[in-house]
């Protein structure tokens, strides 16, 4: 069984934005994006100039090479025993469509836990997957349009909301960006969301109650 996936942690939370907002989640991040290579010196050239995580590497909570077998018994470690709740996971990035596979989703399947994954769209995903979250980012290309939820930073100015409202997603977000003018963007995304009642406003709580 090859070693496939590179990851950069993995840990237990509660998930902090968008539809699942209060969720008891566990993370796992993929190592590696495709919209910037993760340094800071190339920040301002890449796809994705307001990316927030740190995805380079493997030297996170939980973080190496694994194959599907090892990793899937990584994650169910991390869920409380005999809580009588389905495990469920948010497969994130970096860009985690770079690496999952129909493998991996098989061999989560058979252990029964929830899938979500959050993307940027710019890779169609497998099937099998029970939660999608697009994120649009920048001038890339949409691929993924059809998903759960789509959760778009706000204010980008190569994306407008209403570019995205004829896809085939249940659930609208605008999440304000966080950069100098979050106060601004914020204030703007409300007045947004208000005026176009499609869309609904995500913001990252677990920055507000300092949990990863």
């Amino acid at each position: 069984n090859r070693v496939a996936y590179t990851i950069k942690e993995i840990y237990y939370t509660i998930q902090g934005e968008g539809r699942h907002t209060g969720r008891p989640m566990i993370f796992c991040r993929f190592a590696g994006c495709n919209l910037w290579n993760g340094r800071e010196q190339d920040r301002m050239q890449a796809v994705c100039k307001f990316c927030d995580t740190d995805f380079i590497g493997t030297d996170g909570a939980n973080g190496g090479k694994y194959d599907s077998t090892a990793l899937v018994e990584k994650i169910l470690t991390l869920w409380p025993k005999d809580c009588g709740i389905q495990p469920a996971v948010v497969f994130t990035g970096g860009e985690p469509a770079l690496q999952i596979d129909e493998t991996l989703i098989a061999e989560m399947k058979k252990s029964e836990i929830y899938i979500a994954v959050e993307t940027n769209g710019t890779i169609p995903l497998p099937d099998g997957l029970d939660w999608i979250c697009v994120s649009p980012k920048g001038d890339a290309v949409i691929k993924q349009k059809t998903g759960n939820e789509l959760k778009l930073v706000y204010p980008q100015p190569e994306n407008q909301p209403k570019q995205f409202e004829g896809l085939d997603f249940k659930y609208f977000y605008l999440q304000p960006l966080e950069d100098e003018f979050w106060i601004q963007n914020t204030a703007a995304a409300v007045e947004y969301v208000k005026s176009h009642p499609k869309w609904r406003l995500s913001v990252q709580t677990h920055k507000y109650i300092n949990i990863p």
